[in-house]
């Protein structure tokens, strides 16, 4: 770095430099705009974005509908974060921290708000009784790598992705930084992979769900464009698992929902019905 910086005594807002992503950013919290969330004829109402957070909740989603539990059936809007939708008043009262994924489950006789992707994840697998164990190891396992991605995720989203693919200036240190925790946690995972098909063991889980749309993605070249930066292809456990898991039908829906960018045949900003999905993924070339 050529230009080094001296923190003042009190810090002041100044990080505006005309950035996309620095200017949606305030240090105060809260309902910028008078707007109400539209609601669709489901129990479960979604308010996402096709982001590796929002990819989590709509793959457990559509993994469930594929096991025939008509139950889950949800209706999805689209959040689109440059636009500001996460600070409309309608959303922070569904999530008062203003970041994607949010849900509203209509089930019981009153709304209940859930956000944050792991308690989401959490809420869906034990009100259906799917990918998460009932008891024992295997549920304690589940819970350690579902919140070890919850830890570990910021350091490669808002740390290396941030600072390698979204940062005007590219700046060495703290590329470097975040590209040797990023390439520590992908040893982590490639040493826990090597002895077990799925994350937290031989079943597949919500532990899968939340790390595959971070670390799945990463490692098949589908984010910030670093596989061969990072050295991917290195951590062969890794890889086998996240096309293990990029083949399954769940996956392959739940990625394209509230998804507004990329190729024709991945955008879904909103979806109500298994056919909205059905009529994307029918324009994907063969």
């Amino acid at each position: 770095m050529t230009n080094e910086y001296t923190p003042p005594k009190v810090w002041v807002n100044d990080t505006n430099g005309g950035n996309k992503w620095a200017n949606i950013n305030s240090p105060e919290s809260g309902a910028r705009h008078e707007q109400d969330l539209p609601v669709g004829e489901h129990s479960l109402q979604l308010y996402s974005l096709g982001t590796p957070n929002g990819q989590k909740v709509t793959i457990l989603l559509e993994e469930l509908l594929a096991l025939g539990i008509k139950e889950a059936e949800y209706d999805a809007y689209l959040i689109n974060i440059g636009e500001g939708d996460q600070f409309s008043s309608g959303f922070v009262g569904v999530n008062p921290n203003s970041k994607i994924p949010a849900l509203v489950d209509k089930t019981g006789s009153e709304d209940n708000h859930v956000f944050e992707s792991a308690s989401i994840l959490v809420h869906l697998a034990e009100k259906f009784g799917q990918f998460l164990p009932k008891e024992g190891s295997a549920r304690t396992q589940t819970f350690n790598w579902l919140f070890w991605a919850q830890g570990s995720a910021p350091f490669l989203g808002g740390g290396f992705g941030h600072f390698y693919a979204y940062a005007d200036t590219k700046y060495e240190y703290p590329i470097n930084r975040f590209a040797m925790e990023a390439k520590r946690q992908l040893d982590v995972l490639d040493k826990q992979l090597a002895k077990n098909t799925f994350v937290a063991g031989e079943e597949y889980s919500i532990a899968d769900m939340a790390i595959w749309p971070w670390y799945g993605n990463l490692v098949l070249g589908k984010i910030y464009d670093a596989a061969e930066f990072l050295q991917v292809e290195s951590y062969t456990n890794v890889v086998r698992w996240a096309k293990l898991l990029e083949s399954r039908e769940g996956v392959q829906r739940g990625r394209i929902v509230n998804r507004s960018f990329g190729e024709e045949w991945e955008q879904l900003p909103e979806r109500h019905s298994a056919a909205d999905i059905d009529a994307v993924l029918a324009k994907k070339p063969q």
